[in-house]
């Protein structure tokens, strides 16, 4: 794939920048590229042809701006927290528990959209959404969204599919007639309690849970029980999109909360598998690229930014992670490999259904007083080590 940048030759010469009340920065002009670009990304969302040659989006982009692109795959929010704290990055591809850490840490610097021509292209959901819109001021361009999904294989369950994320959360007697103990997964993250907190809302609706990264010390106290039963099961907890793959491909896998991209490169490989949104419902992800406070690379940071929204590669894009595109255009206009009918089935209409990945605070809106994100990271590590 090839994408020109449009605007590439409007761009004047000084770099300059100006303050803002969040005690961050934001660059006003933008000059030539300074000839490379370090962003750290999820697994799958920056590729060159490398894995599959036809899903491409980087090698035009260097070759129209001479921004040479380096990526450092991160496998959780914490990893890219850390990451991004660390410095010598320029972007990062933020999910909702990482961003509103990063725009607290004063990791990340507001964005001029001013300097992202196809700004008007974006989903209007996303423009201001909570996650990186923050006292009026956008710290990001939104990148691609989706649910976390119950993949799971089609030989154990057969025509039985999965209605329920009680698969991975309860022992049960699987549809091949054998129990699942040892045959599940989880996600190896703290944020992975709101995906207990969610099947609680459903299971245990006296608990009087209203969003899964709201909890208060008794419905936390709830969410980490159904955990530490969950590790009984628990073969694996994966953060490796890749090793989740190789599990599936070669260890009787029988079902794991995952991705829409794991679930596409096992069926690209004709595996049996397949996903669900079960009843329950989802925790989900809707991603930004964020700019470092500190970035030596503003002006190939900007050209990436600008070049992330043109619709063929958010269309080739949404093929190969299974997600949807920040740019509806995309879904549609047949610039790439994408049609309508494959954002339907990546659940485009489902956005009021996500429960998107936001961190926990102590403040919160539904109940005054919640559990914060660093019990979460602490405790969770206790749950993984049998505590």
């Amino acid at each position: 794939m090839k994408t020109l940048l449009k605007t590439t030759t409007a761009f004047t010469l000084a770099v300059t920048v100006i303050s803002q009340p969040v005690a961050a920065q934001m660059v006003t002009k933008l000059g030539v590229g300074e000839g490379q670009l370090n962003i750290v990304a999820w697994p799958g969302y920056i590729e060159r042809g490398e894995t599959v040659e036809s899903f491409d989006w980087v090698s035009g982009f260097e070759e129209a701006t001479g921004c040479m692109v380096n990526v450092k795959t991160a496998n959780t929010s914490d990893e890219m927290v850390a990451l991004m704290n660390e410095g010598g990055f320029d972007l990062v591809t933020a999910s909702g528990d990482a961003s509103l850490r990063m725009i607290a840490g004063k990791r990340v610097q507001p964005v001029n959209i001013g300097l992202v021509p196809s700004w008007n292209d974006v989903d209007d959901r996303l423009k201001q959404a909570p996650w990186h819109y923050v006292d009026g001021q956008n710290y990001g361009v939104p990148y691609m969204w989706g649910p976390n999904v119950l993949m799971y294989n089609t030989e154990i369950f057969g025509d039985s599919a999965p209605t329920s994320w009680s698969v991975v959360f309860n022992e049960t007697t699987l549809p091949d007639g054998q129990t699942n103990k040892g045959r599940v997964q989880a996600y190896d993250g703290p944020i992975h309690v709101a995906d207990a907190a969610l099947y609680l809302m459903t299971h245990q609706p006296d608990l009087g849970i209203v969003s899964p990264y709201e909890l208060n010390q008794d419905q936390y106290n709830a969410a980490l029980d159904l955990l530490r039963g969950q590790r009984t099961l628990v073969s694996r907890y994966w953060h490796d999109a890749f090793i989740q793959i190789d599990d599936f491909k070669n260890e009787g896998m029988a079902a794991s909360g995952s991705w829409p991209f794991q679930v596409n490169l096992l069926q690209g490989d004709e595996l049996p598998v397949a996903s669900v949104i079960p009843d329950e419902g989802a925790t989900g992800w809707a991603d930004t690229t964020m700019m470092h406070v500190d970035a030596e690379n503003p002006n190939c940071s900007y050209m990436w930014m600008e070049h992330t929204l043109s619709s063929n590669l958010m269309s080739d894009l949404s093929v190969w992670f299974g997600a949807n595109p920040a740019v509806l255009a995309a879904c549609t206009d047949g610039r790439g490999m994408q049609t309508a009918e494959g954002c339907t089935k990546n659940g485009l209409d489902d956005f009021e259904k996500i429960r998107f990945w936001q961190t926990p605070v102590s403040q919160c809106e539904s109940q005054g007083e919640c559990v914060p994100y660093y019990r979460w990271v602490s405790d969770y590590i206790g749950v993984i080590g049998g505590r």
